[in-house]
C-alpha cells in the first residue's frame, strides 16, 4: 500500500448512498484521479490517502483509496475552499469569506478550539458561534466513523444515523453485535446488519443472527398486515432467509418465547407466534370492545325519537331508516359501528349524533387517524377534530426519553362521548392504545367504509370488528338523491358490486381516456394536469389536482411521474433554489408529502406568532425556503405551518405531485386522475380502485387501457392477514358472556 497527500481540486462523481467517489487530486504539482469510498469529501480539503495504483481500461491511471484521513487545511485558500463546502452547517461562502478574513489561517483552530470568538464575526451570535463548534467536533468525529465503518460496507448516510444514536460509542456497538442496529436504527433491517456481520466474519450459525432473523421475519409481517404467523411459516420464511436448518430456528423460537421477546399462543391447528406488543394489542382491543359495549347506561331523559324529529326539522334534513336506526344506537350502545359507501350520508348522520349529545349536555371529542382526516371532520362537523395520537396527547416518557401516549388507561380521557372516523385506517396497535384510555361509561362511535383498503398497519380491525357479529354495526345503504346525480358515487358503488361503469357521461364528474402503452399514458396525464383541467375547469394544477397510482415503481408508477410532473409543474429555473439527496431533485415551490408521524416535529407561523408540533404522514405541504448554509428545507403546510428539515430528515418527505393510493387514504382532493395499466395482481383490485376513485370530490379522470380496468373491477381477492381480533370477540357468544 502507498500513501499519497494532496489537496481536492474537484469533484467528479459521488455516490450519496454508497459514499463511493471519484475525485482530481493535486499531488506532487500534477492532477491525478483518486477513486474509493470517501463519502465526506469536500473541494479544498487537504487529505492522505492510502492504497494502490491502478490501470482502468477506459479512464486510464487511477489511485484505488483504501483509507482516507483528512488533514488541517493549512493555507488561507484551501480554509476557504473547506469552510465554504458546506460540510459545517451554518458556514456558507460568504460566512467563510468573514471569518477568514478576521482570523486568516487560524480560522479553523478557533473554530475548534475557541468557538466562542466567532461572536467577533458579523452575523455570529453567541448560539450560532456554540452551534458552528459543535457541528465542526461532530463532523470530526462522524468522518471518523465513517472511515472505520466504510470497510463493512456502511454507507455515509447510515454512518449519520448510527452517529445519532450511538455518538462516541459508535464504533464499539457495531463490533460488538452489528445485529443491535437493527434493533435501534430506523432504516437498518436486518439484512444490512447481516451484511455487515458477514464482512466481519460473524458465522450463519450465531444466536444473535438467528435470533434477529427470525424478530426480521415477524417485523416483516407486519407489513403486509399480519398481527402474527403460524409457527411453521415463521420456521419456513426464517429459515429461508438466513439459510439454516429449520431446527436452529424451532429451538431458538422456544429461546427467545422463554426471554418474553415473542409470544406463542395455541391456536387450532398450531401455535400462533406475535411480537409480544401485537399480542398485547390483539387482546386488550379485544378486551376493551367487550367491557365497552356490555356497559350498562341510566336510561336518558329524552324521546330519541322526538329528538331525531326536532334535529330534522332545524336542520332542513330527512334521515334514511338506517340514519335513524344509528343515532339511536349511538344512545343505547356502549360501542356502535357505522359503516356506508360515499353517498350514503355518513357525515350527516355524524352530525345528527353530534346534536343528540349535545342536546344532553355531553362532552364530545372526534378524532380520525390522519392528519388530512382530522381536518375534513372539523370541516364537515364544524367542531373540532383532532389526529388520534394528538387525542391521546403524544409525548415523551420521562424514564426512557422515548415517545409514548400520555392518556391510558391510569390517566384517560375525560369525555362522555368518542367518535372516531376513518377507522378502516386504524391498525391494532393504535386502537389499542385509543381503547385503553377510554373509561368505562364512555360511549364510543367508531365511523368508517369497510370496503376500502385496510389499514397499511398490522390487523383488519374495523372489518374483524363488524363480521364477529359482537359489536352493534349499522350499515348504511340508501345512495341520496343527490349523490346518485354523481357518477363518481354511482361508479363507486358499482366497483363494489363488480358491475360495469358508466364511463364518458355527458357533463357529469367520471371520466375514462383510453390509451394503448405508458408513454401515451403519461404524456395524456401531464396535458391533463398542466393545460385541459386547468383551462376548461379552472383547477388549480398543484393545489386541486392529485395524481393517484397503484404502485410506486414502473413507468406510471410514483417515483418516475413525480419526476416528469416536476418537470412540468415546477421545472427548473434559475430564480428558484434546489438541492439533490438521495437522487431526488427538491427545488422550492415543489409538493411534497411527509410519510412518517414525526410527533416532536415543530411548526410556526410566518409571523412566529402561532407555534405547536407534531407533522403526520401523508401530511401534503410545499417547498417554502431552501437554506443551502444552514442545511435545512422549509416545508409550508396547510398554508400556514412552516416545518425546518435538516438535510439528514430528507428522508421523511417525498415528492407528492403523484402518490401512492394507499397514502391517499383519509385524504379527499377535487380532481383525482388515475393511470390504469399493467401491474402486479394484488395492485389491480376491486377495493384499490375503489378506494382511489371516493378520494374524489368534484372529478375522476382515468387514464389508460380499458382491460385493465376491467379487471380491476372483476378482481375482488383480497389478500387474508393473519389476525385473531375476530376468533377472539366471537368465542365470547360461544361461551355465552355477552349480555344483550
Amino acid at each position: 500500500m502507498e500513501k499519497i497527500k494532496g489537496v481536492i481540486v474537484d469533484i467528479v462523481f459521488k455516490n450519496e448512498e454508497s459514499g463511493y467517489t471519484v475525485a482530481s487530486l493535486e499531488f506532487e504539482n500534477d492532477i491525478i484521479t483518486i477513486v474509493g469510498c470517501m463519502p465526506t469529501l469536500t473541494i479544498g480539503e487537504t487529505i492522505e490517502v492510502e492504497g494502490k495504483w491502478i490501470s482502468h481500461k477506459i479512464y486510464g491511471i487511477q489511485f484505488e483509496v483504501s483509507s482516507f484521513l483528512p488533514s488541517t487545511p493549512a493555507s488561507v485558500d484551501s480554509i476557504y475552499a473547506y469552510l465554504s463546502s458546506g460540510i459545517i452547517k451554518g458556514i456558507g461562502p460568504k460566512m467563510a469569506q468573514k471569518i477568514i478574513d478576521k482570523f486568516g489561517v487560524n480560522s479553523l483552530d478557533i473554530i475548534q478550539m475557541n468557538p466562542e470568538k466567532l461572536t467577533l464575526v458579523d452575523g455570529i451570535g453567541a448560539k450560532k458561534a456554540e452551534r458552528i463548534g459543535k457541528n465542526f467536533e461532530e463532523n470530526r468525529e462522524l468522518r471518523n466513523l465513517i472511515m472505520n465503518l466504510s470497510k463493512y460496507g456502511i454507507s455515509a448516510n447510515y454512518c449519520l444515523k448510527i452517529y445519532k444514536k450511538y455518538k462516541s460509542r459508535s464504533i464499539e456497538v457495531v463490533e460488538k453485535n452489528p445485529y443491535k442496529l437493527a434493533e435501534d436504527i430506523k432504516g437498518i433491517g436486518f439484512k444490512i446488519a447481516d451484511s455487515i456481520a458477514a464482512k466481519m466474519g460473524i458465522s450463519p450459525y450465531s444466536k444473535d443472527r438467528i435470533s434477529q432473523g427470525i424478530i426480521y421475519t415477524l417485523n416483516q409481517s407486519l407489513s403486509e398486515g399480519h398481527t402474527f404467523l403460524p409457527k411453521s411459516k415463521l420456521v419456513k420464511k426464517a429459515s429461508n432467509l438466513l439459510e439454516v436448518e429449520e431446527e436452529y430456528i424451532r429451538d431458538m423460537i422456544i429461546k427467545l418465547a422463554f426471554e418474553q421477546k415473542i409470544q406463542l399462543q395455541k391456536g387450532s391447528i398450531e401455535d400462533n407466534v406475535y411480537l409480544i406488543p401485537y399480542y398485547i394489542s390483539e387482546n386488550g382491543v379485544c378486551k376493551k370492545l367487550i367491557e365497552l359495549s356490555q356497559y350498562e347506561f341510566e336510561d336518558i331523559k329524552i324521546n330519541i325519537e322526538e329528538e331525531i324529529k326536532k334535529i330534522e326539522k332545524c336542520e332542513n334534513i330527512k334521515l334514511a331508516k338506517n340514519q335513524k336506526e344509528a343515532v339511536v344506537q349511538s344512545v343505547k350502545s356502549g360501542v356502535l359501528v357505522i359503516t356506508g359507501g360515499p353517498g350514503t350520508g355518513k357525515t350527516t348522520t355524524i352530525n345528527a349524533i353530534i346534536k343528540v349529545f349535545e342536546n344532553l349536555k355531553m362532552d364530545i371529542s372526534l378524532a380520525a387517524p390522519t392528519g388530512r382526516a382530522a381536518k375534513r371532520m372539523s370541516e364537515t362537523t364544524q367542531k373540532e377534530a383532532k389526529t388520534i395520537h394528538r387525542l391521546l396527547e403524544m409525548g415523551y416518557s420521562s424514564e426512557e426519553n422515548e415517545l409514548v401516549f400520555m392518556r391510558d388507561e391510569e390517566d384517560p380521557l375525560n369525555t362522555d362521548v368518542i367518535i372516531i372516523d376513518e377507522v378502516s385506517m386504524v391498525d391494532i396497535l393504535l386502537m389499542y392504545n385509543l381503547l385503553k384510555a377510554v373509561k368505562a361509561g364512555t360511549r364510543v362511535i367508531l365511523v368508517g367504509d369497510c370496503d376500502q383498503l385496510p389499514s397499511v398497519g398490522p390487523g383488519n380491525v374495523l372489518k374483524d370488528i363488524i363480521d364477529s357479529n359482537v359489536i352493534k354495526v349499522v350499515k348504511l345503504n340508501e345512495i341520496f338523491r343527490q349523490a346518485k346525480e354523481s357518477m363518481i358515487v354511482v361508479n363507486a358503488h358499482k366497483i363494489n358490486k363488480g358491475e360495469s361503469l358508466n364511463l364518458n357521461v355527458k357533463d357529469k364528474d367520471f371520466y375514462f381516456i383510453q390509451k394503448n402503452n405508458n408513454e401515451d399514458i403519461i404524456k395524456e396525464i401531464l396535458n391533463l394536469v398542466h393545460k385541459r383541467l386547468p383551462d376548461y375547469y379552472g383547477f388549480n394544477s398543484m393545489k386541486d389536482i392529485q395524481i393517484l397510482s397503484p404502485m410506486r415503481k414502473g413507468d406510471t408508477g410514483v417515483f418516475n411521474l413525480n419526476i416528469h410532473l416536476q418537470n412540468v409543474l415546477n421545472p427548473k429555473d434559475k430564480l428558484k433554489v434546489e438541492e439533490s439527496f438521495q437522487k431526488r431533485t427538491f427545488r422550492v415551490g415543489d409538493k411534497v408529502m411527509q410519510i412518517k408521524n414525526n410527533y416532536t416535529k415543530k411548526w410556526e407561523t410566518e409571523d412566529g406568532e402561532d407555534k405547536g408540533e407534531g407533522i403526520y404522514n401523508g401530511d401534503i405541504g410545499y417547498i417554502y425556503h431552501i437554506d443551502k448554509e444552514e442545511r435545512n428545507i422549509y416545508v409550508i403546510f396547510d398554508e400556514v405551518k412552516i416545518v425546518s428539515y435538516d438535510y439528514s430528515e430528507l428522508d421523511e418527505i417525498e415528492h407528492s405531485f403523484c402518490t401512492t393510493i394507499h397514502k391517499s387514504q383519509g385524504s379527499e382532493f377535487p380532481v383525482v386522475i388515475i393511470p390504469i395499466t399493467w401491474a402486479p395482481p394484488m395492485l389491480l383490485t376491486r377495493n384499490l380502485l375503489y378506494t382511489a376513485v371516493t378520494r374524489a370530490k368534484k372529478l375522476v379522470v382515468l387514464v389508460g387501457d380499458i382491460k385493465y380496468l376491467n379487471y380491476m373491477v372483476n378482481n375482488n381477492k383480497i389478500y387474508s392477514r393473519y389476525s385473531n381480533l375476530k376468533l377472539k370477540l366471537s368465542k365470547f357468544i360461544e361461551a355465552g358472556l355477552l349480555t344483550k
